[in-house]
């Protein structure tokens, strides 16, 4: 595909998550949201309206035109990898929220199109674009923690019945998944990409108080290939509201927590003599996101932009963002069988 100074964006879903594509499109200068889509006629159009685009009802109609370069996907995620695949058979560079599907079999066929027809598959998890999550992920490849010992990724969020109510995809095993699925995923994606490769997991799921088919309440303790212990806590059960969204690595020669609503504050950084640093860190951080889907889309969006240009992999490929779905599917099949899963 030839690339062009300002690249066309075709989003496809306008629920929840839609606007924060939409307005991170409209912010970037190389960027022009061309098209959007939805099933719900009122909710096409208004987006539409909004950004001066053209609103479809099916995403095919869509795909069929040449001036969108990328789409964004932020449908119900049952119907992510369906989406990604046809609009990679169209010629279109994919960006899909997560989880990037419901299945690691349809994960491997959303890669695999996508590479067979050349465009560039990118996994929205926009956590890794917070300033904290990226001082933290400097530190660690600069060797600064030593040997890891163990981290801790907890989501403690509220979802309430309503929550679940106002969309009938919402809490489903075929669409939707529960909180480790669809809130915790993020983090999962964290843990994983500081502590590296799991080798391991064994974990329990709930339903305590959501009239939902899958969890609302899960734990999990993942062994990783290079020993350190990974633990993660995921709730929508949380009382009355959102609290934190929290990420803890330790090491032998260092020590750092991230909370704030959407892992967007450091709140522990330990190293040998790095009170300095602390002290600058503590001082410059950004102020709490609005809501808990934080700062991070028009980062990565940016980031798409410059892979299609200059042709290098996304920041989170798709092979990057299987890696939390596959921990999760484990944790899943752990509930289902009471023994411990060993990946990959």
């Amino acid at each position: 595909m030839k690339t062009k100074e300002k690249l066309g964006f075709g989003v496809i879903g306008c629920g929840r998550i839609a606007p924060k594509h939409t307005e991170s499109i409209a912010a970037i200068p190389d960027a022009e949201l061309v098209a959007v889509c939805d099933i719900i006629p009122e909710k096409a159009q208004d987006f539409a309206s909004k950004y001066n685009a053209q609103p479809y009802l099916d995403y095919q109609e869509l795909l069929k035109r040449e001036d969108i370069d990328i789409v964004t996907i932020a449908t119900p995620s049952g119907c992510h990898a369906e989406i990604g695949i046809a609009a990679a058979k169209a010629g279109k560079h994919v960006m899909v929220e997560k989880p990037m599907s419901m299945t690691l079999q349809e994960a491997d066929l959303l890669i695999k199109t996508c590479r067979e027809w050349g465009v560039k598959l990118g996994v929205i998890h926009q956590n890794r674009f917070n300033q904290s999550v990226k001082l933290l992920r400097a530190a660690l490849e600069a060797g600064r923690f030593g040997k890891l010992t163990h981290g801790q990724a907890s989501v403690r969020w509220n979802r309430n019945q309503e929550y679940y109510t106002q969309a009938p995809w919402r809490g489903t095993k075929l669409q939707d998944g529960g909180v480790l699925m669809n809130q915790s995923i993020h983090n999962i994606d964290l843990l994983q990409w500081m502590l590296g490769p799991v080798d391991s997991v064994y974990g329990y799921t709930a339903t305590a108080l959501r009239k939902i088919e899958m969890e609302d309440v899960a734990g999990a303790v993942l062994r990783f290939k290079n020993g350190a212990i990974g633990l993660i806590e995921a709730a929508t059960t949380i009382y009355p509201k959102n609290i934190e969204e929290t990420l803890n690595i330790f090491g032998e020669t260092g020590s750092v927590i991230i909370g704030g609503i959407a892992v967007n504050r450091v709140e522990v950084w330990e190293f040998p003599e790095s009170e300095e640093e602390k002290n600058r860190i503590f001082g410059a951080q950004e102020n709490d996101p609005p809501n808990i889907y934080g700062y991070g889309h028009r980062g990565i969006i940016e980031d798409m932009i410059q892979a299609v240009k200059t042709d290098r992999l996304p920041a989170v490929p798709g092979e990057e963002g299987r890696k939390a779905l596959e921990i999760i599917l484990a944790i899943y099949q752990c509930q289902e069988t009471g023994l411990p899963v060993k990946l990959g």
